[in-house]
């Protein structure tokens, strides 16, 4: 009777501990969705949608084979009140891609962006042109041709936060026209930290789904760095041996160092 009396005080004592953490996780989740939702009304807006027109053409031992013209939509970050603003090098130009895809075939692609539109959040359309290029670091900036009416939302690089392997971090996007380009945000975590050749946060499943060019936060609202990708030339050969890459977060002192070049 005793072993019996025993084994159920155990259960229940097991049932009211797992109760408890279940509630203590919950309130957690809560208080971090409470925080996200903080990050997105305060920064959504800083997050752009980048309208490019794309001229690509490919030739052969100095013949051109192919031409084809497109027009493609990314996102972007602004970081200064005056518009300029940063996303994906190769969102933007792929040509790098390409060339590496196609080099030992023998293929040159040459990739030249003819038109530039800032989508702003209240839906206006602002030309704009691509004042840098950063291919190591997958970096590109764009900034209005005209100085906006009034300053922009604008993230604060400098006010930035590192982060270490499992802590969470906050993604802010910007979804696309079928829906109606709002803002939206996802929760991750930091899943490895990458030293060499450079310091790079790899976010977990949801940031390699998430759109590159966005910023990436604590969940207090501090700037972490920018969704970026990492690509390195396959050492095979052959076009199903392309580049490889991986989703990585460059730190906001980097992109902020580049960007002084850009000003």
């Amino acid at each position: 009777m005793k072993s019996h009396a025993v084994r159920a005080l155990r259960t229940c004592l097991a049932a009211m501990l797992a109760v408890a953490l279940a509630g203590a996780a919950g309130a957690a989740g809560d208080e971090t969705a409470a925080l996200g939702r903080k990050v997105l009304a305060k920064w959504g807006p800083a997050v752009v949608s980048i309208r490019l027109t794309v001229k690509m053409r490919m030739s052969s031992e100095g013949r051109q084979v192919d031409e084809e013209e497109s027009t493609q939509e990314i996102r972007g970050t602004v970081i200064d009140p005056s518009g300029l603003a940063v996303c994906s090098l190769a969102e933007a130009d792929p040509s790098h891609i390409f060339a590496a895809m196609g080099q030992s075939q023998g293929y040159q692609w040459d990739v030249d962006i003819t038109g530039v539109k800032m989508r702003l959040p209240d839906g206006k359309e602002i030309p704009a042109k691509v004042v840098l290029r950063d291919q190591d670091l997958d970096l590109a900036f764009i900034r209005p041709e005209k100085k906006p009416e009034q300053p922009l939302t604008a993230v604060d690089l400098k006010d930035a936060a590192e982060a270490q392997v499992l802590e969470e971090i906050v993604l802010v996007g910007r979804l696309g026209e079928a829906a109606n380009r709002v803002s939206y945000v996802s929760l991750d975590r930091v899943s490895a930290i990458m030293q060499k050749p450079r310091k790079w946060y790899v976010p977990g499943i949801a940031g390699h789904g998430f759109e590159k060019g966005c910023p990436v936060f604590t969940p207090t609202g501090k700037i972490i760095g920018i969704l970026l990708n990492r690509l390195v030339p396959s050492q095979g050969g052959g076009m199903g041996n392309g580049p490889n890459w991986v989703a990585v977060i460059l730190p906001a002192a980097d992109v902020a160092e580049v960007a002084q070049q850009a000003q």
